[in-house]
């Protein structure tokens, strides 16, 4: 991803940094796509189709209501460390993404990140 797009993102997340953690960790538990509870529908079957982890992250939560509040809280939570697929992007770009939104705000001067 370019950078200019990374700082439009980080721009974005910015209206999220005042939300606590734990409700976003609600809001994304309640409302996102890829957390199903016991006894509803399982996960897609993987498909033997191999995609770049960009596209496996844009398909994965595609269509998914809470993509920002995903973003932010795993920003928050997993940081430069972040794994799997989180607010539709793959590793790599919220890595990328991370440096950006952590000059937002009061973000700005706090190890870590953390809100």
């Amino acid at each position: 991803m370019t950078d200019l797009l990374l700082i439009e993102l980080a721009w974005q997340l910015d209206r999220l940094r005042w939300v606590p953690t734990p409700t976003l960790d609600r809001i994304v538990r309640r409302d996102g796509l890829c957390f199903w509870r016991s006894g509803e529908a399982e996960p897609p079957e993987p498909s033997g189709m191999e995609l770049p982890d960009r596209e496996l992250a844009s398909a994965f939560c595609a269509g998914c209501p809470v993509l920002d509040e995903c973003l932010e809280l795993e920003l928050r939570s997993g940081g430069e460390q972040t794994l799997g697929i989180w607010g539709g992007m793959c590793e790599d770009d919220r890595r990328e993404l991370h440096r950006f939104w952590l000059q937002r705000g009061d973000r700005a001067g706090r190890q870590g990140g953390e809100a």
